[in-house]
């Protein structure tokens, strides 16, 4: 099968408009989670990761993407397409680039809009209006299956390049924090009344945030730089357990993990860490504690980011990949923010405190979400 690299990448969330600057900011453990005191978002005060009307207007080329003509989510998917894109020779618009474009909500926010026309609120049209910005004539792909899908656009993007359908593919997910989302998660008690704590035995729920990732996708060797993170295996699962709750076992989950590493030509000994949805939520940590004991990987370092960014939904899984591959190509675990006191069923080798040094090849990264869906992926280091 062909390889696949990861040409290049950017995130754009309220810790920085780069990848770098994000990369940057979790090594030195800034949180983008505060306590907001919004009456257009919660009745009552909240704690969230929001993307700042200033920042937004700060954004390189925001001027070129105007609100007026784009909605918060349509210009954060492209100014976050347009920064990845500088980096690489790779065109939008040629017919060998596909696009996926990862979100669970997309301009959900017009829901209440009276104005808003019925295809302004579905997200293929929006998918569309995103890739005619760069003048992409091929059909996009939309990837909406809740939590897990900018992990899975990823895994996607990786077989539609394996097909022979493209050479390279641009991979995006984004959503926004809007009240619709906000509300819902209320409505389940699922919202922590503190910054979210992953793993922790004082966990109440999560934090919800805002941002968007790319990952530009490529099988030409000379289009990516040197350090260029190759892909390994991708796997997806369901639990067929429930529609909000997650398996009582982990099995599936475990399953997947275990299937992406075997399919990679490795072995639980070969993975550095784990990157896990960890999403602080009672039962999500603890199906995930005791998937990763099924797939043998207790004792691996693992960690959680969403005590830096919160839980933010269709750019999790690909926010999540691309801090780890940084952290990956540089030796180092992030530790897991709001992480304390051992809380889950089963043990788990969570890092806390400061990055841990350690050489390594390879990790996975997890995703889980709504309607017992998941994901892994394993992600290595290319030494050719």
């Amino acid at each position: 099968m062909k390889d696949v690299f990861v040409a290049a990448d950017n995130i754009i969330s309220p810790l920085g408009n780069t990848t770098a600057a994000n990369y940057e900011a979790v090594r030195r453990g800034d949180s983008a989670i505060r306590k907001h005191n919004d009456p257009s978002l919660a009745a009552a005060s909240f704690y969230g990761a929001v993307i700042t009307a200033e920042q937004m207007s700060d954004l390189p080329g925001s001027r070129n993407v105007s609100g007026e003509t784009y909605t918060k989510f349509e210009q954060l998917a492209i100014l976050s397409i347009k920064d990845a894109l500088a980096q690489t020779t790779i065109a939008a618009g040629d017919a060998r680039t596909g696009f996926v474009l990862s979100t669970t909500k997309g301009n959900i926010e017009l829901i209440g809009d009276n104005a808003a026309t019925p295809s302004a609120l579905q997200l293929y049209p929006a998918a569309q209006k995103i890739a005619a910005f760069f003048g992409h004539t091929n059909k996009p792909v939309v990837i909406s299956n809740a939590c897990i899908s900018g992990l899975l656009a990823m895994i996607i993007g990786q077989r539609m390049i394996r097909s022979g359908q493209y050479d390279h593919v641009i991979v995006t997910g984004a959503d926004v924090f809007t009240q619709f989302v906000l509300s819902g998660f209320q409505s389940f008690l699922a919202v922590s009344s503190e910054p979210c704590k992953p793993f922790d035995a004082e966990r109440n729920g999560i934090t919800l945030g805002e941002a968007v990732a790319t990952v530009i996708l490529t099988a030409d060797r000379s289009k990516a730089p040197k350090a260029a993170i190759k892909l390994g295996e991708g796997v997806s699962s369901n639990d067929a357990n429930h529609i909000s709750g997650p398996s009582r076992t982990g099995e599936e989950l475990g399953a997947a993990v275990v299937k992406a590493i075997k399919n990679s030509g490795l072995t639980t000994e070969d993975i550095g860490f784990v990157s896990a949805h960890g999403t602080a939520t009672l039962y999500n940590d603890e199906m995930e504690a005791k998937a990763f004991n099924y797939a043998g990987l207790q004792d691996t370092p693992l960690n959680s980011l969403k005590g830096y960014y919160g839980h933010t939904l269709g750019a999790a899984g690909l926010v999540e990949a691309i801090i780890g591959m940084r952290s990956l190509n540089d030796n180092l675990v992030i530790p897991t923010k709001g992480y304390s006191e051992h809380g889950v069923p089963l043990p788990l080798n969570v890092c806390s405190g400061s990055p841990l040094a350690r050489e390594m090849q390879y990790f996975v990264k997890t995703t889980s979400g709504f309607g017992g869906c998941n994901a892994a992926m394993v992600f290595g280091k290319n030494n050719s």
